[in-house]
């Protein structure tokens, strides 16, 4: 009975050293996570859409699980589905299209100011000949 109680007793001290040392493997872990930037998740994924290794490898090159090359992947092929359904057409911000309305109404003014001319200048040939 004593044994067991001794070995109870181990037992639980060994949880208690696990604990904070499993939370401190944890915080290590969390603090030396990689960043990628975006041009980078670019190249990797690129990587494996050109066949430039397999993407067990490559993924071991850069430090990255599978799962999260996939992830990255899909992104990347969706992200470029949305861009080409849009035509390719850029987004104009509220200054560019106040100057564009801004042009045309000019060229609306100097149009009407024109077309005025020439009826004033088909009138008077009309009545002078």
């Amino acid at each position: 009975m004593l044994e067991i109680n001794q070995l109870i007793m181990e037992d639980n001290k060994i949880e208690k050293h696990q604990q904070p040392a499993e939370s401190y493997i944890k915080e290590i872990k969390r603090k030396t996570r990689s960043r990628f930037l975006a041009e980078e998740k670019v190249r990797i994924v690129m990587m494996g859409i050109r066949g430039e290794g397999k993407v067990s490898e490559i993924c071991h090159q850069f430090g990255i699980v599978e799962s999260l090359y996939y992830k990255w992947s899909k992104d990347f092929m969706e992200a470029g589905k949305r861009r080409l359904a849009g035509d390719l057409m850029r987004e104009a911000n509220t200054t560019e299209v106040k100057q564009l309305r801004q042009h045309l109404d000019e060229y609306k003014h100097m149009v009407g100011e024109q077309a005025h001319e020439i009826r004033m200048l088909k009138k008077s040939l009309n009545g002078n000949i």
